[in-house]
């Protein structure tokens, strides 16, 4: 086994937000070798089956650790129990984030189940209002408000503090792509972001322990083993991230390549069933999340090198997506691809928390345009995008149409 150096421009290229519209070239130089180190503690895997592998690999941390190291800088707070607590479980590993994940996934999920005939009532809503407008921003009128009145009733967040929420997830998104490529401001609007939500949300907290209600913190509050009230507040925190920015780049994307490819638009206008599996593709193509990190427990060999242990490893799940080892025409968008396996959702323990409402609000926004839009156009491609390379999506998505069939 040999330890490779290699050039790490084109990782720099894809942090890059000039090439925010399409990285897919970026991530095409990187993949012409499995493993890139950028520096002494930060390497690059793009390749499908390393990257399935790796998020399975219980020698790699999601312990997020700044300056490197085995260990976290500072020591975490902890419970009578000696649990950590206050650090969001995606950025935990077993057993403590088990049993955190398990708390949220048997409330979580079976709300998200009953949550369906609600956004299509949403979608409704939101495309009457631009019924006799002529245009339509799917990200600004569509695919932001949408998820965030779904994450905030399925928490029991009052109607009026949704634009509170907006801000919160549009800013603290912004932490979630590697430090160097976040200007002084940007780490201090995100360190002041951060402390407002903890001061919303343990309001929130206070307010449903005296007053509990038919939502989603309720349950995690009655709960038999219920959360020390610092993890509450991380996963609050997170599920407004994961059920909310993930959404809104996965209904944007979807619409642009629906509209890049009209035989697709046609096909499902012909056939609501195809959502799903569009979905899926929309998911592969262009994922909503494009990258994800972890940090190596000892050494770890990866396609003939050794990555050593204290190393952040950054696996490129948009470039395994496009793998020709593992996709047949990666670069095609293809709704009816068989075995679409992709890693649109990363994959093991750490599987997206949001992903069965994130499908579910994306298959539901993408046949109501589908069928209800008539003519629909693009009015700028490519469009404007945001700064965030690893929840990367459009920062506006104008669309032309001419009119809005019934439902």
């Amino acid at each position: 086994m040999t330890t490779i150096p290699a050039p790490a421009e084109a990782f720099h290229e894809v942090l890059d937000h000039r090439n925010r519209p399409n990285p897919y070239p970026c991530y095409a130089r990187l993949a012409e070798q499995p493993v890139t180190r950028v520096d002494d503690r930060t390497w690059v895997v793009t390749r499908y089956a390393d990257i399935s592998r790796l998020l399975r690999d219980p020698r790699m941390s999601a312990v997020r650790r700044p300056g490197g190291g085995v260990e976290p800088e500072e020591p975490p707070a902890r419970d009578e129990h000696g649990n950590p607590i206050g650090i969001p479980f995606l950025r935990q590993d077993p057993p403590n984030h088990d049993r955190l994940r398990r708390a949220v996934m048997d409330s979580f999920v079976p709300r998200i189940t009953a949550m369906r005939g609600r956004v299509e009532t949403l979608v409704d809503g939101l495309l009457e209002s631009r019924a006799g407008a002529g245009t339509l921003d799917v990200v600004a009128d569509l695919a932001y408000p949408l998820p965030v009145s779904v994450i905030c009733e399925l928490l029991g967040v009052p109607e009026s503090d949704e634009p509170v929420f907006q801000e919160f997830a549009r800013v603290l998104t912004r932490s979630l792509d590697p430090v160097e490529s976040l200007t002084e401001q940007e780490q201090r609007e995100t360190e002041q972001q951060a402390a407002a939500l903890r001061e919303y949300v343990g309001g929130m907290i206070q307010h449903r322990m005296a007053n509990p209600g038919d939502d989603l913190l309720s349950d995690l509050l009655a709960a038999d083993e219920p959360m020390h009230v610092l993890d509450l507040g991380t996963t609050l925190g997170l599920l407004l991230i994961a059920g909310h920015e993930t959404t809104v780049n996965l209904i944007t994307n979807g619409v642009l390549a629906l509209l890049r490819n009209p035989a697709a638009l046609a096909d499902l206008r012909a056939d609501d069933g195809l959502a799903v599996p569009l979905v899926e593709e929309v998911l592969r193509y262009d994922p909503p999340v494009q990258m994800t990190a972890r940090t190596t427990r000892t050494d770890v060999e990866v396609a003939g090198t050794t990555i050593p242990a204290a190393s952040r490893v950054t696996m490129l799940l948009a470039a395994g997506n496009r793998d020709a080892g593992r996709f047949a025409d990666p670069d095609r968008f293809w709704p009816r691809r068989p075995d679409n396996a992709h890693l649109g959702f990363g994959g093991g323990i750490h599987y997206c928390v949001g992903a069965a409402l994130a499908r579910a609000e994306a298959q539901v926004a993408l046949t109501a345009l589908a069928n209800r839009l008539r003519n629909p156009r693009l009015v700028v491609d490519p469009p404007p995008y945001r700064r965030n390379a690893v929840l990367r999506g459009p920062e506006r998505l104008p669309v032309a149409f001419d009119g809005l069939a019934e439902r």
